[in-house]
């Protein structure tokens, strides 16, 4: 059965200087929109960037976008500055194009980069559609050792409550079956979760419950989306200084 753990406030101090909004700092160059950031900026990307494992992490990132549709940015959802902390890079690049006011689709490729391990940087290809406020998308990666499919939905703001929704699924498969602690042969596993945002005083308030498949010794090959094997619920709170 999951164990369940109510985990308390992480507040993360994020590091972008002035902001015209809370969260965002916008300008035009041209044909291109550039946009620097304490969270993801990229509709797509934002469901697949890798969440921050800890508290006290520092994040952030910049987003380019051309007017044709093409973009790239990078993501870093922790900045190594804490001892039990490592820098992580997500670079993206892709294309987004409305068919019209309510309907539009999106593609690209994100590489997760870990400069200060030695851990092997992987790649996820990505794609979906935007109906008005909703964007449903799909992820693949096939990397050494494994296979990673994802789907993902984000409805954003549901008006009545305030309060956005976004939820995931992934399935995780090895080439090779690994051996857990339990001695067991786990050559796959599945987890999910479910985030429910909403800004309270300028902070915003974040409700997830996470969770896999795997369980007890089992959990010692867990390398999936979040940041703790079995289930999880999180009240996190992040508030911006600028």
């Amino acid at each position: 059965m999951l164990s369940h753990r109510l985990h308390a406030l992480t507040f993360s101090a994020l590091f972008i200087s002035q902001s015209i909004s809370a969260q965002v700092l916008e300008r035009d160059l041209g044909d291109f929109d550039l946009k620097l950031a304490t969270t993801p900026t990229r509709s797509m990307a934002q469901g697949l960037v890798t969440p921050s494992g800890g508290s006290g992490s520092f994040h952030g990132g910049m987003d380019l976008t051309h007017d044709s549709g093409f973009y790239f940015g990078q993501w870093a959802p922790n900045m190594g500055f804490t001892p039990d902390s490592a820098l992580e890079v997500d670079s993206y690049m892709g294309f987004k194009k409305p068919f019209d006011n309510t309907l539009g689709y999106e593609l690209g490729m994100i590489r997760y980069s870990y400069p200060d391990t030695s851990q092997i940087d992987s790649h996820e290809f990505y794609a979906g559609l935007r109906m008005l406020d909703s964007r449903v998308g799909a992820a693949f990666s096939n990397d050494v050792g494994s296979r990673d499919s994802t789907v993902f939905i984000d409805l954003g703001a549901i008006e009545r409550l305030g309060i956005g929704v976004r939820m995931q699924y992934a399935n995780h498969q090895f080439d090779t079956p690994q051996t857990s602690d339990d001695g067991g042969q786990i050559s796959g596993f599945n987890d999910w979760s479910l985030n429910l945002s909403r800004p309270w005083l300028g902070i915003d308030m974040n409700l997830i419950y996470s969770g896999s498949s795997l369980s007890g010794g089992d959990c010692s090959v867990y390398s999936g989306h979040n940041a703790r094997c079995d289930g999880t619920f999180t009240l996190k709170a992040v508030r911006s200084f600028f």
